[in-house]
């Protein structure tokens, strides 16, 4: 009987070894076509946790639905909070993947590196001066909206995935206005540990072309010169000439002048901060966009992704130090007085009337007009073709602000201070009333997209006046100084002009709304005394009517134009409410 129990026991153990020691994954399992469920992910990383010291979970947050959203922290020396891996010197890599959920390339990279690095010690030494946070889901219920319809343009997995998360929002449109809980999460996160750099996981749409990956980065304006320099100039054209020698060459985002037309041509521009790539640069922290092309095989897209994460590893530990340096010089500009001298460029577009000539490792084409939707219709055949294309990579400012010292943001916009903190912008609370000179905007000509995004209508066309007044602030208003890191982001929030502000996305409608009214049978009196008390009105009538055609023919319009004139009408109408404090001794105390 003893022997009995001791072989049945024996037998346990060697089956529960076999099931701990089989590590292959999903994605091989699947012929290297298939990508596992959330489930199955966040099983096989607490597998990775419970079988190495370097690994440890953490939750970041729960979605709409109620999922956990997990970061994997990996660090050599079992340092797995901020506080300890800050003291370690080491560099901080954030990478993501499934923001997109149907685009799961990143989430298979990593766990397929990782299983390597945990089981078979490999590439243990990109962990020397590195410490790496990894979101293997970061949609985590658009993930679990699986199946094989998902992405109709995209060759595998067999099932994935969708875009959007389960209020319909776009994540990867979210990092500015960070409405969604995931987004939300990921500020928290973000903030907390301060990443040196960024690494955003993503598969694309578009043409036919040879590269199997190609990347972005932002290095046309949009952050700091010394980053900017550092992208460009050190980090780009090493992991380039390295991914080439691994057989996986790689293109800078391919972006056409006409859609799925190489022939017309490339153009460069910058990421919204809406996009994540585009929203660390406000950040002062690089960010890479790996773009894996949707028309190979998923094998090769994710063995792609895999080999530009690694090879990022490698310069991250040879350049830690040095970037490191880089991002503390980049904060302290941004904090600095100079900073605010200069004029801060919030919109951007791409100079077209010059170009450079580029090789394009394309696919031939034709183009013909389709007798089915009378468009064109581009027909990609199989024989590499090298291009010769013009680049557009010349991007300018269009729109530039001179920055305050301080923004003043009254107590009833509570939903903009919140977002502020989320964020980690530092302001403070006034705990008593303040009159101080600021400089207001006002609001005019305005009008907003007919069809929503992202949930939204946002303000498309915006002119704006700018006067100085001293205005009575209530106790409760923020006072948010500019001297510090982060006043890139603070600007692209509260500058009404920015690409992503939240003038834009619709925080502030409500101050072009008209709440009184004056009814006809007062108008029509007043509007005659104040012709006879004011000789000059009427020339601006006329000049009304003259400019406004159709509403001169307007009985309603023409009455509310003399109420608009007159001491009832409501002065905030169109005024911005955020003030600028242009002079440091105008910036009031706490107290």
């Amino acid at each position: 009987m003893k022997y009995g129990i001791t072989f049945w026991l024996i037998a346990i153990v060697l089956v529960t070894f076999g099931q701990q020691s089989d590590w292959t994954t999903y994605f091989e399992k699947h012929q290297y076509n298939g990508t596992p469920r959330y489930d199955e992910t966040m099983e096989f990383c607490r597998r990775l946790a419970q079988n190495s010291p370097f690994i440890s979970l953490d939750t970041m947050g729960i979605s709409p639905q109620g999922r956990p959203i997990v970061v994997v922290i990996i660090d050599k020396n079992g340092h797995h909070t901020e506080e300890r891996v800050k003291q370690s010197g080491n560099a901080v890599l954030l990478v993501q993947s499934a923001i997109h959920a149907g685009e799961p390339d990143g989430k298979d990279a990593m766990l397929q590196w990782l299983r390597d690095m945990v089981v078979y010690q490999k590439h243990v030494e990109l962990l020397n001066h590195v410490t790496i946070l990894w979101i293997p889901i970061l949609n985590v219920d658009g993930h679990e909206r699986y199946g094989a319809y998902s992405r109709i343009n995209q060759n595998g997995p067999e099932e994935m995935g969708w875009r959007t998360n389960a209020q319909n929002l776009n994540l990867n449109r979210d990092y500015m206005k960070a409405e969604t809980p995931e987004i939300q999460s990921w500020l928290k996160l973000f903030n907390r540990w301060l990443p040196d750099f960024f690494i955003d996981c993503h598969t694309t749409d578009g043409a036919d072309y040879q590269y199997p990956i190609t990347h972005s980065m932002e290095i046309y304006g949009n952050m700091d010169p010394g980053l900017t320099a550092w992208q460009r100039d050190t980090y780009l054209p090493v992991i380039e000439a390295k991914m080439e020698k691994s057989g996986f060459p790689v293109f800078q985002y391919v972006s056409f002048r006409r859609w799925h037309d190489p022939r017309s041509g490339l153009y460069a521009t910058v990421a919204l901060p809406r996009l994540s790539e585009g929203y660390t640069a406000l950040q002062n922290r690089p960010g890479l966009l790996i773009e894996t092309h949707m028309l190979k095989p998923y094998r090769i897209r994710v063995e792609s992704t895999e080999r530009l994460i690694l090879v990022t590893l490698e310069m991250l530990n040879n350049e830690y130090q040095n970037l490191k340096k880089l991002n503390l010089q980049a904060d302290e500009f941004s904090a600095s007085e100079a900073f605010r001298k200069l004029p801060l460029a919030i919109g951007f577009t791409t100079d077209f009337s010059d170009s450079v000539m580029v090789d394009f490792k394309g696919i031939d084409y034709d183009r013909v007009t389709s007798d089915l939707s009378g468009g064109d219709w581009f027909r990609y055949g199989n024989t590499p073709t090298l291009f010769s294309l013009p680049m557009f990579d010349q991007v300018v400012s269009n729109e530039t602000v001179q920055l305050p010292e301080a923004y003043i943001v009254p107590p009833q916009w509570s939903s903009v201070i919140e977002k502020l903190r989320l964020h980690g912008v530092e302001f403070y609370t006034l705990k008593n009333s303040v009159e101080t000179e600021v400089n207001l905007y006002t609001f005019s000509n305005y009008s907003w997209q007919q069809q929503p995004s992202e949930g939204k209508h946002p303000m498309t066309k915006l002119t704006l006046t700018e006067n100085t007044k001293r205005i009575k602030f209530p106790a409760g208003s923020v006072v948010v100084p500019v001297n510090q890191r982060r006043a890139r982001v603070i600007a692209n929030i509260l500058e009404p002009k920015a690409f992503d502000s939240y003038v834009y996305w619709g925080y502030f409608d409500a101050i072009t709304e008209q709440k009184e009214y004056s009814e006809s049978y007062s108008m029509e009196t007043i509007a005659r005394q104040m012709l006879t008390e004011d000789p000059n009105l009427q020339a601006t009538f006329d000049l009304w009517k003259q400019n406004n055609p159709v509403l001169s023919e307007n009985s309603y319009a023409i009455l509310n134009w003399f109420y608009q004139q007159s001491p009832w009408w409501d002065q905030q109408k169109d005024v911005y409410p955020i003030g600028r404090i242009m002079s440091k001794s105008q910036i009031p105390n706490a107290e």
